[in-house]
């Protein structure tokens, strides 16, 4: 009896995540694009402005704007996955109740979810590497 009520509030908990996985998902989405234009903003001008406030000053920078777009990498794919999982379990139970509308639907959920988060590590990955080019050959001209 106990387990199954504490199978019954595990479900519940794990269906309660969907909504803020899919919002969590979106906004990183929207911070990914944001970076997207802060790194061009940077590339063409903005370290420029940080290369004359010195190497201290630009290394810091460099690290907080690297870190928050490793998170991006790995945040992107692990909430593609939690919102791949989560809609399965409910689709697998229609499915052996015969109900397709609602397998279809879990299952589009669960390929959208994962794109979307595989979007985010793939751009959020490109940025990094370009970011730390740039930041590594300016360093390279404020240390000359």
């Amino acid at each position: 009896m106990f387990e199954g009520m504490a199978f019954g509030l595990i479900h519940q908990f794990v269906n309660i995540l969907l909504l803020p996985v899919i919002l969590a998902l979106f906004f990183c989405l929207a911070v990914l694009l944001w970076e997207v234009g802060a790194s061009l903003s940077e590339k063409w001008g903005g370290l420029l402005r940080l290369q004359q406030q010195g190497e201290q000053a630009l290394s810091h920078y460099a690290t907080i704007r690297i870190d928050r777009v490793d998170m991006l990498t790995r945040s992107g794919p692990i909430l593609g996955l939690m919102g791949t999982l989560i809609p399965l379990g409910p689709g697998l139970t229609a499915m052996s109740q015969g109900d397709l509308s609602q397998l279809s639907t879990a299952i589009s959920i669960a390929f959208d979810t994962t794109v979307i988060g595989l979007l985010i590590g793939l751009g959020a990955f490109v940025l990094g590497r370009f970011r730390r080019r740039w930041y590594e050959q300016a360093l390279d001209q404020v240390g000359a």
